[in-house]
């Protein structure tokens, strides 16, 4: 009897196992992948928001930086398609040190958010507004170039539910 059952919760075992393996293997970041798409037509209209609301403080505004858009870029990607929500890289890399990749700045900085299903550049600004960490990165004296990325991710696994999201990064610095 000790026999045929060690023989099986092997095979249970096993088939566990098995079944996990399978999961893993068409629930990973392929899937995923396939559902990440850019959303860049907010990204304009998040600049001018931004550049709006700093005239408004009696800020300069903000310049574009395609180095640092593409930074944006790849962590949004990233995160969209790993199922994580981070300002530190999967790999647990630093924001600044992620950014310094792209932009040789003497400072950097990163706000993200997400939203399911979708967020406008209205709405992305006034979340950033509403949360003082954030706001001291958008109202700071010290940036002068911003780069934004947007993505859309339909059934988005991880920290997001296996919801559709929208994530948005934009990364700051200054030369």
């Amino acid at each position: 009897m000790y026999r045929t059952s060690r023989i099986t919760l092997l095979a249970i075992a096993a088939a566990v196992l098995t079944l996990a393996l399978s999961s893993v293997a068409t629930a990973g970041p392929l899937q995923a992948t396939a559902g990440v798409r850019d959303a860049n037509a907010i990204e304009s209209p998040l600049l001018e928001k931004l550049n709006a609301t700093r005239r408004s403080h009696g800020l300069p505004a903000l310049r574009r930086s395609g180095a640092l858009a593409r930074a944006a870029a790849d962590h949004a990607r990233a995160m969209g398609q790993r199922g994580f929500f981070s300002h530190s890289s999967a790999d647990g890399t630093s924001a600044a040190a992620r950014i310094r990749r792209y932009y040789r700045g003497s400072a950097v900085g990163e706000t993200i958010l997400w939203r399911s299903p979708d967020i406008g550049a209205a709405q992305a600004i006034s979340t950033w507004l509403n949360s003082p960490p954030h706001r001291a990165i958008l109202l700071s004296r010290g940036y002068r170039d911003v780069g934004f990325a947007a993505v859309r991710v339909e059934n988005a696994g991880g920290a997001y539910g296996n919801r559709s999201v929208t994530i948005i990064v934009a990364d700051f610095g200054a030369r």
